[in-house]
């Protein structure tokens, strides 16, 4: 067999959304921080972002981890999350993903009951602490870097929909934020569809009327991912979302079309984004939990644990816990002879 490629991976999820992670085969990378590095994977080896996600070996809602050399000295690991239209600066669910690859494998060794580790994400530090026992990280539970709001209860002219009220938060990433009800949605699978569409669009229309940079790095820019929120209806839970991964670009003349799909799992950086917002609004306080629930019911459980300052802007500093599991690994091959190395897309799941 001949082979131009091979990448090693480890298969897993947290809270239902896939975050493969990649273990073996990587390049190395050059910078001085993550978020170099993320740069520096962008601009000259982003050919195995696509050939991860996208098919055959890839899917629309898959999320992929690379294990990085971490740049500051303090920190145990570094983490990139690649997704199908961009690099996230950070991502709960993919940092419980690599957490408990990280862990489990024994990249880093496992410490009963609980194993504290420090990950560089581009966004920044994160805190971990997980809770293990027989070998099995029950939970991961971390301290997020700083979310905050810029935008409380804007306008947004969203085409094909019109005018609903929005709210523009970072919780690692920059999410555009706005009621299921304004849509005339219910954020559960079986309207994914729907929920997407509206998310697409909503998130199209924003990052056009509202962009918005982060005060520490310019650089990132958004907003780049969207979620639709609506109230509890199970015991133990505070609320519920929708946050939709962007899949391929939004065509505005197009509204109806498909360009994403559903987070699986309650999206760990739109929860945090989600509490900023419900403590801008005096709803959530320093020591509250907020319990939020996907469109399949899995639960993260986020906490503001302290206020800050961002720039301009009052942040909270939120920690986010849930769980992962392991469900396979993976080695992943390119024959020089196949037509496709950087995998494909096709409209009838892709948009």
């Amino acid at each position: 067999m001949q082979m131009s490629r091979m990448m090693t991976a480890v298969e897993a999820h947290a809270e239902g959304e896939g975050g493969r992670v990649i273990t073996g085969g990587m390049p190395l990378l050059r910078g001085n921080s993550v978020f170099e590095k993320v740069q520096d994977m962008q601009a000259n080896h982003d050919d195995i972002r696509l050939f991860m996600l996208r098919e055959p070996r890839g899917n629309p809602a898959l999320c992929c981890n690379a294990i990085v050399p971490p740049c500051d000295p303090s920190a145990d690991a570094g983490f990139i999350v690649m997704e199908q239209t961009e690099y996230a600066p950070m991502s709960g669910s993919n940092a419980i993903c690599v957490t408990t690859v990280l862990l489990e494998t024994g990249i880093i060794p496992m410490v009963e009951p609980v194993t504290t580790l420090r990950l560089e994400a581009p966004a920044g530090m994160i805190e971990v602490r997980a809770t293990c026992r027989a070998g099995k990280v029950e939970r991961v539970e971390f301290d997020n870097v700083p979310a905050f709001v810029a935008h409380l209860g804007v306008p947004l002219d969203v085409p094909g929909f019109g005018t609903v009220t929005v709210d523009i938060a970072w919780g690692g990433m920059w999410f555009v934020i706005a009621d299921a009800a304004a849509f005339g949605i219910d954020p559960v699978a079986d309207q994914g569809g729907a929920a997407v569409r509206a998310i697409e669009a909503m998130r199209h229309a924003a990052a056009e009327q509202y962009p918005v940079a982060h005060p520490d790095n310019p650089a990132l820019v958004g907003p780049t991912i969207g979620q639709i929120i609506a109230p509890p209806i199970e015991e133990g839970t505070h609320g519920r979302g929708a946050i939709s991964v962007s899949s391929g670009p939004f065509d505005p003349a197009r509204p109806e079309r498909l360009s994403g799909a559903l987070d699986r799992s309650p999206c760990g950086t739109g929860t945090c984004a989600k509490m900023a917002v419900l403590y801008a609004k005096g709803l959530l306080g320093v020591g509250e939990e907020y319990v939020n629930a996907s469109p399949i019911g899995t639960r993260f459980t986020g906490r503001i644990e302290r206020v800050t300052k961002v720039g301009p802007y009052d942040a909270i500093v939120p920690s986010l816990s849930g769980r992962g599991w392991i469900h396979g690994v993976s080695q992943w091959m390119l024959d020089p002879s196949d037509p496709f190395p950087q995998g494909f897309t096709i409209g009838d799941i892709w948009g």
